[in-house]
């Protein structure tokens, strides 16, 4: 039988201290309140907590590595998302002591419900991600400034104004010399923030290349190795997802429903879940419009009542409830055209580099293997050719166009 805890420790944390407070069952205070330096965390752990206690805290900068701390010495732990402690965060009178103390008593009373904590693999590909995110956004951001100077002083866009070669083009410009001090200041900016998206990337395409849910990702219309990744990242374990609904809801797709007595309306979508993660699919549902017949006519269906921005995001929804069949069952999306499923493989496998393969593949072999894998290799075996002949020619056709450095047929024959 369980053991049931004795007390309930609330904990309002900050970046240099946290402040904690203790009720039992009855939501009388039996400890504290104590305002405790986080770099004597450990030592506060080991004087006054015992395996009988459950602690309750919001997530902040600093909740990963409280509940890591934490865990092995108490009852339980529970991370609570701001949004739905409002009793605390709306307080009109708020203070450390009255947060810690809310967040105790209404953990006593079992009226919290904690969100779900990721392991550290995960955890760090989130980081990762956010990380490549926002060198991007440095990037743009460089990128405009640049094409402010071009518009204020009347100026041509050479071809490929970005490019390396062309710094000595921009620092040639007639500027005044704090103008110019500022264009460099954006080359050199720009240069950063390409160079480390470059290594992030790089880096992520020896990751997915272990992971098996990537390639399942792939298959999907509209996602590419990035968005995969970024999907898997915001998702994390998909059992924690009973219906496909719930994983809607956690990206914030689904609508805003009001259903109460007489009245039941209906309006945009919530967007309080994972912000990541419902931006992926807007820009898979995006790149699926452009090539499969399948969405392209579920837009040309929805788009004269929705209107076309409201479409895609139907869309993306749809999509993402794909992307929970798939990830559950680990089998083929149910709209997928073999061939284009192959091609996706095809230019995964090229675009992570051959040389990260597992086993030491070949792009083919990779490809046949996760066809055989999804069931979609018997969609080629009645072809008059067969299998090999009939990829070669499509993957040729739909693939080698797309992918830079990809080998010429007879070189895909041989490594076949």
């Amino acid at each position: 039988m369980e053991k049931v805890p004795t007390r309930f420790i609330g904990l309002d944390i900050h970046k240099e201290y946290f402040v904690a407070i203790g009720v039992n069952a009855m939501r009388e205070v039996v400890f504290g309140p104590e305002k405790v330096s986080v770099y004597q965390l450990d030592d506060w752990i080991f004087r006054h907590l015992t395996p009988s206690d459950a602690v309750v805290l919001e997530m902040t900068a600093n909740a990963y590595s409280f509940y890591d701390a934490l865990l092995p010495h108490v009852h339980s732990i529970i991370a609570v998302h701001p949004q739905h402690v409002s009793l605390v965060t709306n307080a009109p009178v708020k203070t450390d002591k009255k947060a810690a103390l809310a967040l105790a008593q209404l953990h006593a009373a079992g009226l919290l419900t904690g969100v779900w904590i990721p392991p550290q693999k995960v955890r760090d590909l989130r980081a990762l991600v956010a990380q490549r995110e926002k060198l991007v956004r440095l990037s743009t951001m460089a990128k405009n400034r640049l094409h402010s100077v071009l518009h204020r002083n009347q100026l041509v866009l050479p071809v490929k104004p970005f490019a390396t070669e062309q710094r000595a083009w921009w620092e040639s410009l007639p500027l005044s010399p704090t103008e110019l001090f500022r264009l460099r200041s954006d080359l050199d900016t720009l240069a950063f923030a390409q160079k480390q998206v470059a290594q992030i990337e790089a880096f992520l395409k020896k990751e997915c290349t272990q992971d098996n849910r990537i390639p399942l990702m792939v298959q999907l219309p509209g996602v590419a190795m990035l968005t995969a990744i970024t999907i898997l990242a915001a998702i994390g374990d998909i059992t924690r997802f009973p219906s496909a609904k719930e994983l809607v809801g956690y990206a914030g797709l689904g609508t805003r429903v009001h259903n109460s007595g007489m009245t039941h309306t209906s309006g945009r979508i919530i967007k309080t879940g994972r912000k990541d993660l419902r931006q992926a699919m807007v820009n898979a549902a995006n790149n699926a419009l452009q090539n499969h017949k399948h969405w392209k006519k579920e837009l040309e269906r929805m788009e004269p009542h929705l209107g076309r921005s409201k479409a895609i995001v139907a869309i993306a929804r749809k999509l993402l409830v794909a992307v929970w069949h798939v990830f559950t069952k680990e089998s083929a999306d149910r709209f997928a055209d073999p061939r284009d499923v192959a091609c996706s493989f095809f230019r995964f496998a090229y675009k992570v580099g051959v040389k990260n393969l597992p086993d030491g593949q070949s792009a083919l072999a990779f490809t046949r293997e996760r066809l055989d894998r999804l069931g979609h290799r018997q969609g080629f075996a009645g072809h008059p050719v067969g299998f090999k002949a009939l990829q070669v020619a499509t993957l040729e056709a739909a693939a080698c166009k797309r992918v830079s450095g990809v080998p010429n047929r007879s070189a895909l024959l041989r490594s076949g």
